[in-house]
């Protein structure tokens, strides 16, 4: 099943679960135990901490729960704040979620040392979902935005164009899927 976070961020191959942590994981929970999927793909936008371009499509299945204090040592959690579906060697590019986008450009370096290269609000409520009902899952982004101060500005004049992107890319790798 292909899920999207919904809004102004819908595709009309994925069903809509919400944006933010709490309205995706609210009915993503309400999905699965109803009609429990056999896998997951989420399909989002992301902005970058640095490394990865505008426009570019990162693939993953590691996300976090890191909020900015955290980075300073302003805040803890007791909370795993790391999961992944990810069963292979290969490292993944982690994608940090929270209810906030970034915009301090400096401080968001600190997340590249911690090797976390991107930011979506929903991914790491998905992953947690799916890891509760035991369903593989994954994500596909592409970079609207780096994050600083212009992250919104850029973020609305790019996201049209990336939802393009995604779309034809996600149809591809489908089509791909399906001749093997």
């Amino acid at each position: 099943m292909i899920i999207c976070a919904g809004n102004n961020e819908t595709f009309d191959f994925a069903t809509p679960m919400g944006v933010g942590l709490i309205e995706s994981a609210m009915n993503l929970s309400r999905l699965c135990l109803f009609d429990k999927p056999e896998f997951l793909l989420f399909v989002g936008t992301a902005g970058s901490y640095g490394e990865h371009e505008l426009f570019e499509i990162v693939e993953s299945k590691t996300a976090s729960n890191i909020e900015l204090a955290f980075l300073n040592s302003d805040a803890y959690t007791p909370l795993d704040n790391v999961v992944s579906t990810n069963t292979t060697d290969i490292k993944d590019i982690i994608v940090n979620s929270s209810n906030y986008i970034s915009t301090n450009e400096e401080l968001c370096k600190k997340f590249l040392k911690l090797g976390i290269g991107i930011e979506n609000m929903e991914f790491f409520s998905v992953l947690k979902i799916a890891q509760e009902f035991d369903i593989p899952a994954g994500g596909v982004f592409c970079i609207t935005n780096y994050t600083n101060k212009d992250a919104h500005e850029d973020f609305l004049k790019n996201h049209e164009r990336a939802k393009k992107l995604l779309k034809e890319h996600v149809l591809r790798r489908i089509k791909e899927l399906t001749k093997k």
